[in-house]
């Protein structure tokens, strides 16, 4: 069984995640922060080797700015890896949610106007079964977003998708997946550059 490496790469800081609002298709960039930990993040990635990566990024600038700082080769644009779809709740925090929808989650509730659970699900596995072939020949690296990386991990893993709810995943945190044998494992888990330490 192939030992190449699947790694994902949350996008780096921006305003509405700063706020803990739910981005989605908002279209937002990068604070002044988030540039810093894009960059940080690059540094982190440099330092386990990455073996002739793919990169595949999703569409939003975010996410295709967090990959150019992290200096990493130019990624292929993946409609798939774009952040769940949160309908009416776009822009909200979870409070704000929950004013209306007492104890909602994303992984555990309906999102009026978004992808449901089994929506995302599909996506995920498409994603995933895009690009397993290339780890054969070299690690892959997907760059995206919180909540639909997690739903990535959770789908690698063979779980349920609302499972994601268990790998948190800080702004430009990195995590690695792979094989044990013929098993599909978590190797590293919300990998973090300290700034300061740069």
């Amino acid at each position: 069984m192939t030992q190449h490496r699947l790694v994902l790469l949350r996008h780096g800081e921006t305003e509405w995640s700063a706020a803990r609002k739910h981005t989605g298709r908002t279209d937002l960039p990068l604070t002044a922060a988030g540039e810093a930990q894009a960059r940080a993040a690059g540094k982190l990635l440099s330092g386990i080797g990455l073996q002739a990566p793919i990169v595949f990024s999703s569409p939003r600038q975010r996410a295709v700015r967090t990959a150019e700082l992290a200096e990493l080769p130019a990624p292929l644009l993946e409609d798939d890896l774009a952040e769940w779809d949160y309908g009416d709740y776009e822009g909200l925090t979870t409070p704000e949610i929950r004013e209306s929808a007492p104890g909602w989650t994303i992984w555990t509730g309906f999102t009026p106007g978004g992808e449901t659970h089994e929506q995302v699900t599909v996506r995920a596995d498409r994603a995933l079964a895009r690009v397993e072939p290339e780890l054969r020949d070299r690690d892959v690296v997907l760059v995206g977003h919180g909540h639909f990386s997690r739903a990535l991990i959770a789908r690698w893993l063979e779980f349920d998708v609302s499972e994601g709810r268990r790998f948190f995943m800080s702004t430009a945190g990195v995590s690695v997946l792979g094989h044990d044998h013929d098993a599909r494992t978590l190797r590293a888990h919300n990998l973090i550059a300290h700034l300061d330490d740069l």
